[in-house]
């Protein structure tokens, strides 16, 4: 797996990069499934940018997503997930010119639902950001392996079920109300995954760590900034 000592030990020209005060680029309001709520986003500022940086190059010092500019976040957003737990697997334009495609934000809450309790729910669309942009920025330096969607959305039944189980969750879990995701990459260790997922700096991130060939995960949510391991 990439880790940091991995990124840091191959060449690293570390330069100091302006950090943005502003998060990602708004994603327009969707009307599907429900009322899904709507993320809204200032003006990114000019900094300097990590676009000049060679395809395949690693990034100075562990990822930062606080570093991007303004094309980053205006260009089409496509989305390859896979959910390993049915086994399902989508490459999706969801989002285009300021609007989302609301046939696609469909399909990704589907591919999000409760596949325990058989349930799908509207899925917060600044959630879905997060988990584009990550895939977005590691794809930039070689990484293109799809998002494992671990756990998305569950109902309140399924959430309960887990924690009988032993399995770690919180009651009052953001996966409920569809704000969370519990999320792996190939080739990524939990440092580097939730390290680029929390510069984003959208909502809480969990760091799962787990011996083994498939690893831990990092949970991703869109509500207050806070960091744990579990």
């Amino acid at each position: 797996m990439a880790s940091r000592r991995h990124f840091l030990q191959h060449g690293l020209g570390v330069a100091a990069l302006g950090v943005m005060s502003s998060p990602l680029i708004g994603c327009a309001s969707s009307t599907v499934v429900s009322s899904p709520p709507v993320s809204s986003f200032g003006t990114v500022p000019a900094t300097k940018s990590l676009m000049t940086r060679a395809p395949g190059e690693p990034p100075p010092d562990i990822f930062d997503a606080q570093a991007l500019d303004l094309e980053f976040w205006l260009k089409p957003r496509v989305l390859e997930v896979t959910r390993p737990a049915s086994g399902e697997r989508a490459k999706l334009l969801y989002w285009k010119d300021g609007d989302i495609v609301d046939a696609a934000y469909q399909e990704l809450c589907h591919l999000l639902r409760d596949v325990n309790g058989k349930q799908t729910a509207a899925i917060d669309p600044k959630l879905f950001e997060t988990l584009w942009a990550t895939q977005a920025f590691v794809a930039r330096y070689g990484i293109d392996n799809p998002l494992e969607i671990l756990s998305g959305y569950r109902t309140a039944l399924s959430n309960r079920k887990l924690i009988e189980a032993g399995v770690p969750a919180a009651r009052q879990s953001l996966h409920i109300e569809g704000r969370a995701a519990d999320i792996r990459i190939a080739n990524l260790n939990e440092e580097v995954l939730g390290t680029l997922v929390r510069s984003f700096r959208q909502g809480g991130v969990g760091y799962y760590y787990r011996a083994g060939v498939r690893g831990g995960w990092i949970h991703a949510d869109t509500g207050l900034k806070r960091t744990w391991k579990g």
